[in-house]
């Protein structure tokens, strides 16, 4: 595929693995190496149409700041694929513990496939993907079932713990999929651990954290229609990092996965 349709395949991609779209882009955006203004629009163009995923701002930050930029593509997708969140995770879960997660995690499904099968999860569907979400974890013979949103407090109720995914994330908030603000409310209401996993290059500077977030959340849209949803971390009890697992208020004191290229916050249609 050429470079400028492979990056467009990852403009227009929706519900893709964000590993695979970093690394579908850093390999389109390495051919800029000699056109950095060629790389900025690019990078630019990518955001406005993905802004929903976090990696992909730590990738093009990146890239734009590198002066190498073939090196810089290349060592970021190593990074990814080196990321440990998926086996800090794997640590911290209890022993044979009752999971309940809504979406379509793809870290925390693969590290309960590959790391953790005495566990089980519960899925809470209210996208439609519920049942494919069991069906990948039943492949790997994790006990798990999925049940409509309405019964959301019953699922709660029943679970060891609640794990949400960040998209994206700030030392404040996070955004998650559709739902997880009720789970995570639902959770602290009926006294349930809640869990943020942030993988490596989701974690990021606060200009980049509130143009995303006018990007994702359309505030003259009602709310009850959007793809995403923003939690503050007050109501998150950890927080699963690549190095480390911490206490929620002490996201405050992380440094961001990148630094702030503020000339990538430009709108490109």
């Amino acid at each position: 595929m050429h470079p400028i349709e492979q990056l467009r395949y990852v403009a227009r991609a929706s519900g893709a693995d964000a590993r695979l779209l970093v690394a579908e882009a850093a390999s389109a955006l390495r051919i800029f190496g000699r056109d950095p203004a060629g790389l900025l629009t690019g990078c630019r163009r990518l955001l406005t149409r993905q802004p929903a995923v976090g990696p992909l701002w730590w990738l093009c930050t990146r890239l734009v700041l590198s002066a190498d930029q073939r090196s810089e593509a290349r060592l970021v997708v190593e990074e990814l694929h080196a990321d440990t969140t998926d086996r800090r995770l794997a640590e911290a879960l209890p022993d044979g513990s009752t999971i309940a997660m809504i979406g379509w995690p793809d870290l925390v499904v693969k590290t309960l496939g590959r790391r953790r099968a005495d566990c089980s999860a519960l899925v809470i569907d209210v996208d439609g993907l519920g049942p494919s979400v069991t069906r990948r974890l039943e492949r790997d013979e994790i006990e798990a079932e999925y049940f409509d949103g309405s019964r959301m407090a019953g699922v709660v109720a029943e679970c060891d713990v609640v794990v949400l995914e960040a998209a994206a994330a700030s030392p404040s908030a996070a955004l998650v999929d559709t739902g997880g603000l009720a789970l995570a409310a639902t959770a602290r209401a009926l006294g349930r651990p809640v869990w943020l996993v942030v993988p490596v290059g989701c974690l990021l500077p606060e200009p980049y954290w509130r143009t995303l977030v006018e990007r994702v959340i359309d505030i003259d849209k009602p709310a009850f229609v959007a793809t995403a949803e923003v939690i503050g971390l007050g109501l998150v009890d950890r927080v699963v990092r690549p190095d480390s697992v911490i206490e929620g208020a002490a996201m405050s004191s992380l440094d961001p996965d990148c630094a702030a290229a503020t000339e990538l916050l430009v709108e490109v249609r």
